[in-house]
């Protein structure tokens, strides 16, 4: 009687120690990464749209690039899979996440889970 209460308590020791623990370490992979939505607009016609796996706290610039072949510099998005900005025409990309315009540059930006990002290429009437 002493040793089957000696293993049932030692299983229940074991269970205690090791279930938490297993449950913590898939809870946390699990959270190490997020998914975004990206669209792609030329004037109001959409051109691409994607969902992007990325890492926890990646940006913009992260997932863009992770889906499409992008042009930048310091920041600022100049092309992407061949559609360019054109200064004299006043054309530029600009973005806005879960519908607001976002006023830092797209490498700053950071993500979270579920984000929408839309890029838009379009004049510039300011």
């Amino acid at each position: 009687m002493k040793k089957i209460t000696a293993f049932l308590l030692s299983l229940l020791m074991l269970l205690g120690v090791f279930a938490p623990a297993t449950a913590t370490t898939v809870q946390a992979k699990a959270s190490k990464n997020i998914k975004v939505t990206y669209t792609l607009k030329k004037n109001q016609k959409k051109i691409a749209k994607k969902t992007i796996a990325l890492k926890k706290n990646a940006t913009v610039t992260d997932g863009l690039k992770k889906g499409w072949k992008v042009n930048d510099k310091g920041g600022f998005i100049s092309a992407i899979d061949g559609h360019k900005q054109n200064n004299k025409k006043k054309i530029y990309w600009t973005f806005t996440v879960n519908g607001k315009q976002v006023n830092v540059l797209a490498d700053k930006k950071k993500l979270h889970n579920k984000d929408k990002v839309v890029f838009k290429l379009s004049k510039y009437n300011g």
